[in-house]
């Protein structure tokens, strides 16, 4: 028996996904305002180049679910078609089990599932129960399999009120649910989402949230995660991939996100009345003061020792120690 090498032992993890240099570029044709601009743009066209995505590399092993973040147009869903091979790359490599996505082999359709929340694969007219049938035959599983899977999905998603309503007539967070069990029927290795909760209430957000987790650690699937609700990564991701204009700016866990672009931490504290000579801006920056409560931002590493001060002057009823919200550290990366 051979023993193998750390290093060569590290070879032998298989990516689930892993891109080398991805780019995919569009030409557009931009066009100004009134009719003159039009006839002009349609004998004279000028065209530009737009780069979606811009040498994006990236490696996730199998089972990871992974958040990938990004402001509007900054090239998340874009790269989410290249790897389910809706779009091809205009450049780059890009393998997904080992597959290339865009030529669409029918072993790898059977692998994936892609489910965006601005777009339905419910059939509209009909009942979810009638589509979920029809993907038993696209995936021509037997019907033990198709029993088994059905009920364990309706179980989980609390879907068993909705199969036999027109998709038309449910409410939006019963469609989802609906959409994520027809997704997953087929049990497929790797989830793609898309904005999964958009448009959801908060309890509704929570109930997906829930059941991905759940369906996560019963059939370690990988999952690739977009959301502009930061609850949504929060909750499901331990690794974050941030790009921006097409291009990767951070890619670790999620704890170093806010780490790396705030490095302060919130210090919220409770008085039970004003210490005597106290000045509240020498321990920090003062975000918010009313009556006895005051917010303040202070260095990460400094924040115990701050919270220690605080508790000395004997007049502290409640204190807490905050993360910045993510939301803001996000925002920062998005102008490096």
């Amino acid at each position: 028996m051979v023993a193998l090498l750390p290093d060569a032992m590290s070879n032998l993890t298989e990516f689930a996904i892993k891109t080398h240099y991805l780019c995919r570029d569009f030409v557009v044709t931009p066009k100004d305002e009134g009719l003159l601009a039009s006839v002009k743009n349609l004998f004279w066209p000028r065209y530009e180049t737009l780069h979606a995505v811009a040498d994006l590399d990236i490696e996730i092993e199998q089972g990871e679910m992974v958040g990938f973040l990004g402001p509007n147009g900054a090239g998340k869903t874009t790269t989410l078609k290249m790897l389910s091979g809706l779009i091809p790359p205009t450049s780059g490599t890009v393998e997904v089990f080992s597959y290339r996505p865009f030529e669409r082999e029918e072993r790898f359709l059977s692998q994936i599932s892609l489910v965006m929340g601005q777009k339905q694969n419910l059939w509209w007219d009909l009942p979810p129960a009638e589509t979920l049938a029809i993907h038993r035959e696209i995936y021509n599983l037997s019907p033990e399999d198709y029993r088994t899977r059905l009920e364990e999905l309706v179980e989980m998603l609390e879907i068993g009120e909705c199969l036999s309503i027109q998709a038309r007539k449910l409410s939006l967070g019963q469609r989802m649910r609906c959409e994520l069990a027809t997704a997953l029927l087929h049990r497929p290795r790797i989830l793609f989402l898309d904005e999964p909760t958009i448009g959801l209430d908060i309890l509704m957000q929570k109930r997906i949230r829930a059941f991905l987790l759940d369906y996560h650690s019963r059939f370690g699937t990988t999952v690739l995660l977009t959301s502009h609700y930061m609850g949504d990564v929060a909750a499901l991701a331990k690794r974050v991939i941030v790009i921006n204009r097409g291009r990767k700016v951070f890619d670790g866990p999620y704890s170093s996100l806010t780490a790396k672009a705030r490095p302060e931490r919130i210090l919220t504290v409770t008085f039970l009345s004003n210490p005597e000579a106290f000045e509240p801006e020498r321990f920090g920056k003062i975000i918010e003061r009313e009556g006895f409560r005051l917010r303040i931002n202070v260095p990460r590493d400094k924040a115990p020792e701050t919270a220690a001060k605080l508790f000395s002057t004997g007049s502290v009823a409640d204190l807490t120690i905050e993360e910045p919200p993510i939301e803001e550290a996000v925002a920062d990366l998005f102008g490096t």
